[in-house]
């Protein structure tokens, strides 16, 4: 289905003729697919196995993490789409995300049918590529509208399935709590404790804001909408998307614990699955075994993976063609051959994907802290490069280089390090009193749980680099933004500041108007530097005023014979 409406985009309308197009869907996307198209984008296979498994080793308490992407969601609408719309701004991107999305549900299959983790990455590849490659931003825009519909199938039935066998959601909620798993508010202020209140909810609204608002996948589809309007509310219905989807997630985590304390024994403590990625899979094959109904699952994590994949192929090619090709390609080739270099440049990222999913195989954990922790080290730097440039006028180029470099090499050290160093998190107590018994059934349950159980956890050792790299993988996003305006602020005033006025006032964010729109006139404008702004509708007018006159400047080139010296 998603390779058939690549196909169908294809053959439709201009055909993906022009990069215009092809990277943008001729900027006249609908609501509802481009809102859609940045929620699958971000919640992908990763989420589907990472937060059900986390849910399931660790409690409740990532729950917390989905206010910090609604509080990122808000942000990201209120500061950066007026920045970035009224101009079709384009951003960066990062291939290793590619490849874990592409690894996680391919573990999954593997659980379910033993059909090669090789074989489904590669399949993976192929289509997203030739989808993306063949229908350009609608095609996947519209493959991720559809891919919705599958997960949020395959999600329901695993949970009305699961609660349903364990007995409804109260006794679901009961026995986690009886298990130590209800446990939502950690206030403990040490960076090196994994999850707490802070690193999920405020290094979430840090982290969720950068992916939203600069992320290159999300600006071209909001950019991609007809007005500024427009624009807001679809990244804004995002809100309402990762709530509901999230608590879904969520639910199911806690669901299939329950199912395995009541049945005494755990499948990773048994060795019956390879890793916590596999529950989910392992859950369905167990409970779910109706005909269809796993194929069904299946299509459910590879529909997010393929919107996931798309979504960064078309994102990562629009800018490098934007940034790097088009200004010394723009006057030497016709549309035509633009827009098969665009294409060309699809399929090498796709293959570029592809082998980062292999290398994914190595990473420890749970696909879902592998995804957050590089993901969010090319986040921060990203997002405190933006903010650098929008937020403080006086920082100058030579700031935002080296800020952004020391940005994207500290979070990313502190990675490498937890992997290498730290090694895989501690997780709570597991079901294991019936684990010698083979003969199980999904029809015979009896109870095997205890009602006082107490969890052991490691002491972490937080001296020297060790403690450095035991902070959590949720405040790299945040310490790569601070790094860099903290780092190109300095190297700014050491290198001569820009002066108020050198930069035009349409390419910046006047921070606190926007936060906090009540403030007299006197206070904000010492906020903003005395300066003046436009409002984003003033803007986004005089832009479509500037192309509306350069279109009728073609068309006058076009119907008449003009000397080549004009």
């Amino acid at each position: 289905m998603s390779a058939g409406i690549g196909i169908f985009y294809a053959l439709k309308g201009g055909r993906q003729k022009t990069t215009g197009e092809f990277l943008m869907g001729n900027r006249d996307l609908q609501i509802l697919p481009a809102s859609v198209s940045i929620l699958v984008s971000f919640l992908s296979a990763i989420t589907i196995l990472g937060t059900a498994a986390e849910m399931y080793t660790n409690g409740t308490e990532y729950f917390l993490y989905v206010f910090g992407m609604v509080f990122g969601i808000v942000l990201a609408t209120v500061l950066y789409i007026p920045l970035f719309y009224p101009h079709g701004f384009t951003s960066s991107f990062e291939i290793i995300y590619m490849g874990i999305a592409s690894y996680a549900p391919s573990t999954a299959l593997e659980a379910v049918t033993g059909f090669p983790v090789w074989a489904a990455i590669v399949v993976v590849g192929a289509v997203s590529s030739f989808y993306t490659v063949l229908g350009g931003l609608k095609a996947v825009v519209w493959t991720d509208l559809f891919q919705s519909l599958v997960i949020v199938s395959g999600l329901l039935a695993v949970v009305i399935q699961g609660t349903m066998l364990v007995g409804g959601v109260g006794e679901v909620w009961r026995i986690n709590n009886a298990w130590g798993r209800i446990n939502f508010f950690d206030f403990d202020p040490s960076p090196t404790t994994r999850h707490t209140f802070w690193s999920l909810v405020v290094g979430g609204t840090i982290a969720w804001t950068g992916t939203y608002g600069v992320n290159q996948a999300s600006i071209q589809r909001f950019c991609a909408v007809p007005t500024l309007q427009k624009a807001r509310i679809s990244l804004m219905l995002n809100a309402a998307g990762v709530l509901i989807l999230l608590t879904i997630l969520c639910l199911a985590g806690i669901t299939i614990f329950a199912y395995y304390a009541i049945r005494g024994c755990d499948p990773l403590s048994a060795k019956y699955i390879g890793n916590s990625n596999q529950l989910l899979p392992y859950f369905v094959m167990e409970v779910l075994d109706y005909p269809g109904v796993p194929g069904l699952f299946i299509a459910c994590l590879f529909s997010g993976t393929l919107s996931t994949v798309s979504s960064c192929l078309s994102a990562v090619t629009a800018v490098v063609w934007e940034d790097m090709l088009k200004p010394f390609l723009e006057d030497r080739l016709s549309e035509g051959h633009k827009t098969i270099v665009t294409k060309i440049l699809v399929l090498v990222f796709g293959a570029a994907g592809t082998a980062m999913a292999f290398m994914a195989k190595n990473l420890g954990g749970t696909v879902l802290q592998a995804a957050l922790s590089f993901a969010g080290a090319a986040t921060g730097p990203l997002m405190g490069m933006f903010a650098l440039g929008a937020f403080f006028p006086w920082a100058n180029w030579i700031g935002a280089v080296v800020g952004g470099i020391c940005g994207l090499a500290f979070p990313l050290w502190l990675g490498i390090g937890a992997y290498s160093v730290v090694g895989s998190p501690t997780v709570l107590a597991f079901p294991k009193s019936n684990c010698s018994d083979s003969n199980f059934t999904t029809t015979t349950i009896t109870p095997s749980y205890s009602t006082n159980v107490t969890t052991s956890v490691t002491d972490v050792n937080t001296s020297g680099l060790t403690g450095l790299y035991s902070i959590s993988y949720l405040w790299y996003t945040p310490i790569g933004t601070a790094t860099v305006i903290i780092v190109g602020l300095l190297v700014s005033i050491l290198s001569g500041m820009n002066r108020v006025g050198d930069v035009d006032t349409k390419y910046m964010v006047p921070f606190f108007d926007r936060l906090i729109c009540c403030l007299p006139t006197s206070i904000s404008r010492v906020l903003r530097c005395n300066q003046e702004f436009d409002s984003p509708e003033v803007l986004c007018a005089q832009v479509k005023a500037l192309q509306s006159a350069e279109q009728n400047i073609q068309l006058k080139v076009t119907d008449h014979t003009y000397d080549t010296r004009l």
